[in-house]
């Protein structure tokens, strides 16, 4: 099956929608089937998804050694992106572990997820998030390195902020940086895609549907299980998630007139956002990876867009995206 491609920075070109792969094994509760993950791994392959995101901090370890087993057969089809940059230390009580993005340490962390991953390189190479004790310039230099041994492809950021992307980018191009963007997180619009705009480097939007809530299957009433992200997050609590239902019945009413999921909608809002944006939307089910890549199809008119500007501009987000723990680590 073909899909629509897109080219990121230093023309990295991928499909136009991604599968993030975290939610196989975290932070949604309980780690899905292996067996059943790595079959649906290779679907979204024969679907035509050729970009797959993961990371050493998801399980920990374990989504690596999953998606280097179910890409291992198709290795030459599609691009892997993977992150560094925690320290994972247990001692620690900072999230994670704490950070860490020593040179060294990022060299470390790549010939560990090489291992994991089943491959000889890593296309797509994210800092995870910014190391406030290690100089952007020295994680440029380190990756660059990596680069020209030929462990790694390109160069990521994961929500860092503009001023640290251009430093980044100064020492080694950008390819893309990964941030959480959807229509229910709109802050990279404020200065981040402008300035990607500007260096024509690619924009990852990860949780692009709201983890999960913009598909319109999460309503007041939703219990979420032991161990599941979503509820420690602010904009999940009862309150917050009965009020932001509001920007749900915006993409059902767009969609019932389309013939489209709210989440089709979500995605294809996205999509017409930049010619170089591609989502990585995540899930653990057939069903909806099929309705996820179909928004790849919906086209929104400019009078489609005009409408969801205009009403979603009304509607008022209730709830930090994330706990203050975490919130912290971003966008610096």
């Amino acid at each position: 099956m073909t899909m629509p491609t897109r080219t990121l920075g230093q023309g990295l070109e991928v499909s136009a929608i991604g599968l993030g792969c975290m939610g196989m094994t975290s932070p949604t509760g309980p780690s899905a089937d292996r067996g059943a993950m790595i079959r649906l791994i290779r679907e979204a392959v024969d679907r035509g998804v050729t970009l797959f995101d993961t990371a050493e901090i998801y399980g920990p370890y374990v989504n690596e050694e999953l998606v280097g087993e179910a890409l291992e057969p198709v290795r030459d089809r599609v691009v892997i992106a993977t992150k560094f940059g925690f320290a994972m230390n247990p001692a620690s009580t900072e999230p994670f572990g704490g950070l860490d993005s020593r040179p060294e340490h990022i060299r470390e962390v790549v010939e560990a997820s090489l291992r994991r991953l089943r491959t000889d390189h890593i296309d797509l190479l994210y800092q995870h998030r910014v190391d406030p004790d290690v100089p952007i310039e020295d994680v440029a230099g380190a990756v660059c390195d990596l680069i020209s041994a030929g462990m790694v492809g390109h160069f990521g950021l994961s929500e860092a902020a503009p001023a640290t992307v251009r430093r980044a980018h100064a020492v080694q191009p950008v390819t893309a940086v990964e941030s959480e963007y959807s229509l229910w997180w709109r802050r990279p619009e404020e200065e981040l895609i402008p300035m990607l705009d500007e260096l024509r480097i690619g924009l990852v939007p990860y949780s692009p549907l709201g983890k999960g809530f913009l598909t319109g299957a999460i309503d007041a009433a939703t219990t979420f299980a032991a161990g599941d992200l979503r509820a420690s997050i602010p904009r999940f609590a009862p309150g917050a998630r009965e009020a932001n239902l509001a920007l749900v019945g915006l993409l059902r009413t767009i969609g019932g007139r389309l013939e489209a999921t709210p989440g089709q909608v979500a995605l294809a809002w996205l999509l017409a956002q930049r010619p170089w944006i591609v989502p990585i939307p995540g899930t653990r089910h057939r069903e909806r990876l099929a309705e996820n890549l179909g928004a790849a199809d919906l086209r929104l008119a400019d009078d489609n867009l005009a409408e969801i500007e205009a009403a979603a501009s009304r509607i008022k987000i209730q709830g930090a995206r994330y706990p203050d723990q975490l919130e912290h680590l971003t966008y610096r």
